[in-house]
């Protein structure tokens, strides 16, 4: 299941989360993180149950995308236990998304 997080959302879904959570910050606009949908969809399949997965839109949450420093997207930003612990920018292949994902769960 592929999750929307909100500025309204964040803190229930991701911050307070009992697994880990990988939030993709994205913009509608932008054709890198439109190729990486598809990719961010089969991990949110893959790992279902170990890792939330979700999108987060940095033009409608902005507030969010500023806190994190999010200065280039796709952004995705791995958290634990309410701390961002990892980030990687920029679209990649499956294979090497999911070798990526595999180490936080």
């Amino acid at each position: 299941m592929e999750y929307k997080f909100t500025t309204d959302n964040f803190e229930a879904e991701v911050l307070k989360a009992e697994t880990p959570v990988l939030v993709d910050f994205y913009a509608d606009w932008c054709n890198p993180c439109r190729m990486m949908g598809p990719v961010v969809a089969k991990m949110a399949e893959e790992f279902d149950g170990k890792m939330k997965v979700g999108k987060c839109n940095t033009d409608e949450n902005m507030p969010l995308a500023q806190k994190y420093r999010v200065s280039s997207i796709p952004c995705f930003i791995v958290f634990k236990n309410g701390e961002p612990v990892e980030t990687f920018i920029g679209a990649m292949s499956a294979d090497e998304f999911r070798e990526k994902l595999r180490a936080f769960v």
